[in-house]
């Protein structure tokens, strides 16, 4: 793994993806953040060598380095999801990639179910811990120490500091950000009433298919991050409707200029 890392961090140096502060994952149907960048180079996934491809139509499947606030900022315009086919040693390995590139601060962003009745359709929702129903963890086999500890702990996996000051930029522009415990399953299929009532019980505020193991990795490498989840569907068990997945992008659609204003002031604040 550490050579095929070196590797690939080493043709997007030569493309100058170098001495990096922030990386930044965009979701599902957010990736306007990338107007907020001074574009400086953007590179497809199939260009870099051991790079998984994005399968889904609706990610746009490349790295982007640009500045912000004269930041420098790696964005992945489109992730890999466990659906997808990928093990979740691939889908992490960008981030293993841009730590090598230099980021300090990784922020991620999804499109979520809100389980929590509170959640409206809209609603960006500020992930304050995590449950990982995904089948498979990124951190098993193998453990190189150069990427990170064997154990690693994860009693404060989302950074205090970063979600205070993203609670602040939100405050002064009045949005309204709500928080809570977010679960990670494999999909691709959304949930049946049963298994919403079930992921409530057990303590998920809001569901989705992603994200998790990013933020295993980001721990494990040592990398401070914060992730906030769009809602673009209610998951009350009691009253389900229907969803497709083309409605569930346009939801993410509307929230995405004001979430990439948001994140675009924290990248400046830090």
């Amino acid at each position: 793994m550490i050579h095929r890392i070196e590797e690939a961090s080493e043709f997007l140096r030569r493309k100058g993806f170098d001495k990096a502060d922030v990386g930044i994952v965009l979701g599902t149907g957010l990736g306007k953040f990338i107007e907020k960048m001074e574009v400086l180079e953007r590179v497809h996934y199939s260009s870099i060598p051991h790079f998984p491809v994005a399968t889904m139509e609706f990610h746009a499947g490349q790295l982007v380095l640009g500045l912000v606030a004269g930041k420098r900022v790696i964005a992945m315009q489109g992730r890999f999801h466990f659906y997808e086919g990928y093990s979740t040693k691939e889908i992490t390995f960008p981030l293993r990639v841009m730590k090598l590139l230099g980021i300090k601060n990784l922020l991620l962003s999804n499109a979520a179910g809100g389980i929590n009745l509170n959640y409206k359709k809209g609603d960006l929702v500020l992930i304050d811990d995590h449950i990982n129903l995904q089948t498979e963890n990124p951190l098993t086999g193998p453990n190189p120490e150069i990427l990170g500890p064997r154990f690693p702990d994860m009693s404060q996996p989302y950074s205090r500091d970063l979600g205070a000051k993203f609670k602040e930029i939100a405050k002064q522009k009045v949005v309204n950000i709500k928080e809570g415990v977010y679960v990670a399953v494999p999909g691709p299929n959304l949930e049946t009433r049963a298994e919403y009532r079930f992921l409530g019980i057990i303590g998920a505020d809001l569901v989705g298919m992603s994200t998790v193991p990013e933020v295993i990795v980001a721990n494990h490498m040592g990398v401070p991050c914060m992730a906030v989840s769009v809602i673009t569907d209610e998951c009350n068990p009691d009253d389900l409707k229907s969803v497709a997945i083309d409605e569930i992008i346009a939801v993410a659609n509307k929230a995405d200029n004001v979430l990439s204003s948001l994140f675009a002031e924290l990248i400046e604040k830090l």
